[in-house]
């Protein structure tokens, strides 16, 4: 099977949810309480064990787009939906201690509910936050990308039910070159701050969910620069090498003496 991706596009995003029902639905996920966040009309807060699709509502101070002559925007408002990134070097699947998290045929880093054993090291080492730990199941949970639908052929569920095609979905350099034609065209079009949010640079080395959005990653919860946890391993076992080497070289002194 070919290695798979999300193309996500916020300049097209309605903010309709219905990306947000149709995984519910597909994957038997309870909702969410209906409770308002207060963060503008979401009422799902982020993405979590019971949510692996998020439509984000954006309100920024400041316009929309190229200026229309004798026409004031004070504000732009933009939608866009989150989701798992299945990155290329993945921290949870790197954490995992029971094996229960797994890279698919087709790109995806798969949870297997069966082999997890609700430790909870995949959450703390995820760097965009998105695996959570359901406190009822005691196990966690994450995007499935539809894994399958996709042995049968079919789309995930939510970009087949995206009536915008805001979420597309297919083989992953065929997106990442489809994103960069996108944000050319936004680009000529006056919006000089659309840009494609797939780190390659990071350690994550890439995503399996690219993203084109219109201004800064830190207003869509994105970091800028992820990086797996594991990259620290190194100058922290030299650390305390170190320190192990100077207790040592401290004692046989004492003893010398």
């Amino acid at each position: 099977m070919a290695i798979s991706a999300f193309l996500t596009d916020a300049s097209v995003c309605i903010g309709c949810k219905a990306c947000e029902v149709a995984c519910k639905e597909w994957n038997h996920i309870p909702d969410d309480g209906f409770e308002w966040s207060g963060q503008s009309y979401d009422n799902t807060h982020a993405l979590g064990a019971a949510t692996w699709r998020h439509v984000l509502f954006l309100e920024e101070k400041q316009p929309m787009g190229p200026q229309l002559a004798g026409i004031e925007e004070p504000f732009r408002w933009q939608f866009l939906s989150d989701v798992c990134k299945h990155c290329e070097n993945a921290g949870c699947l790197e954490a995992c201690p029971t094996g229960a998290i797994v890279r698919t045929e087709v790109g995806s880093v798969y949870v297997q509910p069966d082999v997890c054993n609700g430790c909870g090291y995949c959450v703390v080492s995820c760097p965009f936050g998105v695996v959570d730990k359901s406190h009822e199941v005691g196990t966690a949970f994450k995007c499935t990308f539809c894994y399958d639908r996709q042995r049968d052929g079919l789309l995930p569920a939510c970009a087949k039910a995206c009536p915008t095609q805001s979420i597309r979905f297919g083989e992953l350099r065929e997106l990442q070159r489809e994103a960069q034609v996108r944000v050319k065209e936004l680009q000529d079009r006056g919006y000089n701050d659309a840009q494609v949010y797939d780190p390659t640079e990071s350690s994550v080395g890439g995503t399996h969910a690219i993203f084109v959005i219109l201004g800064q990653p830190e207003a869509y919860n994105f970091p800028p620069a992820p990086e797996v946890p594991t990259i620290h391993m190194k100058s922290a076992w030299s650390a305390a090498l170190v320190s192990a080497l100077v207790v040592v070289l401290v004692v046989c002194l004492a003893f010398a003496l």
